[in-house]
């Protein structure tokens, strides 16, 4: 079973900045390498939202339309390590934010809290 661990969440004021991680370990057939990448969050009281996803080699970056010119999706096939780079952030993009290896979150971390108030 592959580990995903997330971290780098906390609370800002709207128009602040956060960058999260997601650490990959364990699982002999998971190569992080070889795989498409998601964030995904859920805020309270709601389901799971897809956010973003990276291909294998970090070349194609995909993100929902709340999104798109805030956030950045990257990737370290190094260090196996997902990365979510968020600026300008707003209330509504309050969250626990998960990394996953499918856009549905099936499988996913534990989260990241993420706050935004004033």
């Amino acid at each position: 079973q592959v580990q995903l661990v997330e971290s780098g969440g906390g609370s800002v004021q709207p128009g602040g900045s956060l960058t999260l991680s997601c650490a990959a370990s364990g699982a002999s057939g998971f190569t992080f390498s070889s795989n498409q990448m998601h964030w995904v969050r859920q805020a309270p009281g709601k389901g799971l939202e897809w956010v973003s996803t990276i291909s294998t080699g970090g070349g194609i970056k995909y993100y929902a339309t709340s999104v798109k010119g805030r956030f950045t999706i990257s990737r370290d096939n190094a260090k196996k390590t997902l990365y979510l780079q968020m600026n300008s952030l707003k209330v509504e993009d309050t969250a626990v934010y998960f990394c996953a290896e499918d856009a549905a979150g099936t499988t996913r971390g534990q989260g990241t809290q993420v706050t935004v108030s004033s």
